[in-house]
């Protein structure tokens, strides 16, 4: 439940923070003829996020053991590559994000097209929105079918909701870069827990090699190895006779930092690798110095379009360098 709320929080804030600043913008311009479109897009993620979930959480799959630990591998693997991928795409727009959003408003708007603005809405939502499904999916599988998991998750959007209207509204500050810096730095540990879940699941299917395999070291009882011993294909280590599999700390260690009471040496090899290798990019990232926000060509041509123009005529958006009343630090401004 702890694991799937700050999920819920972190990527439920993100998308309503962007859902926000989009709408807040437009009422600024007063273009509130618009906001049915940016809903829609909105919607329409939604959608896709929620039937994405249904599809892999309830679908048919008439699969063997072996094909269903290969499809529960792959699908964590891709959720380790998009959970990575999202760390250091807010950790770099996290900085500029209400100028990027507020310029593709203003283009949009500027080329008059009903689907650029649904569009907008959509993929601004759709990127959390998807990533998430695949995230809780992938701790569901891992994490059995306990309903706290899903408990979790939907306490964490609910707050998220609540925050992202209140940071709309100007009732509350927040600084941006910290807050993506601190929940970023715990996806890192996430995503190298679910990938160490996902070697788990292609050794068990014989797709790596493992202690499930024919090449695992055994001893003179004819088990499979632990520790040295058992390097590199056995067992690393087997705590199960002090830490039950199933039982509360294996699951909360589990969800916080990956641990799981018996895991393999090229479990441990990646859940390692991952957390010092995207770690280590993840706090020079930080370190970086903040970089001015661009303003794209096409923003430009309409703030001069619109000085230009009579105001008593004016369709166009108003300059994108106005500022939406929403109340964020941090690079956000």
């Amino acid at each position: 439940m702890l694991a799937t709320f700050l999920i819920g929080l972190r990527e439920g804030l993100e998308a309503a923070l962007v859902v926000g600043i989009l709408v807040a913008y437009v009422v600024r311009i007063g273009r509130k003829d618009v906001l049915p479109r940016l809903w829609l897009g909105v919607i329409l993620a939604i959608a896709l996020a929620l039937g994405i979930g249904a599809l892999l959480t309830f679908g048919e799959y008439a699969m063997t053991f072996q094909g269903q630990e290969i499809l529960g591998g792959t699908m964590s693997l891709l959720t380790v590559a998009m959970v990575t991928w999202m760390i250091f795409w807010m950790q770099r727009s996290s900085r500029n994000m209400k100028k990027s959003l507020e310029g593709g408003i203003d283009q949009a708007l500027a080329l008059g097209g009903l689907w650029a603005l649904v569009l907008i809405g959509f993929v601004s939502v759709a990127r959390e929105g998807v990533e998430s499904a695949l995230l809780l999916w992938s701790m569901t599988q891992s994490f059995g079918s306990s309903p706290l998991v899903l408990v979790g998750a939907v306490l964490g959007y609910g707050i998220a909701a609540v925050a992202g209207w209140m940071l709309a509204k100007g009732a509350v500050k927040l600084d941006l870069r910290r807050f993506f810096a601190w929940t970023g730095g715990v996806l890192v540990i996430v995503a190298a827990g679910v990938l160490a879940y996902a070697i788990k699941d292609l050794q068990e299917a014989g797709v790596l090699v493992g202690p499930f395999t024919a090449v695992a070291p055994v001893t003179a009882a004819g088990g499979v190895a632990t520790g040295l011993a058992g390097f590199p294909f056995g067992w690393a280590f087997d705590v199960t006779s002090a830490i039950a599999p199933g039982s509360t700390l294996a699951t909360v260690l589990q969800a916080t930092v990956g641990f799981m009471p018996q895991m393999s040496w090229l479990q441990v090899i990646a859940w390692v690798a991952y957390v010092g290798i995207v770690g280590f990019f993840f706090l020079r990232g930080l370190r970086a110095p903040a970089r001015a926000p661009k303003v794209s060509p096409v923003a430009e041509t309409v703030d001069a379009a619109a000085s230009t123009t009579p105001s008593a005529n004016r369709t166009a958006p108003a300059s994108s360098a106005q500022v939406a009343p929403i109340a964020v630090t941090g690079g956000a401004r």
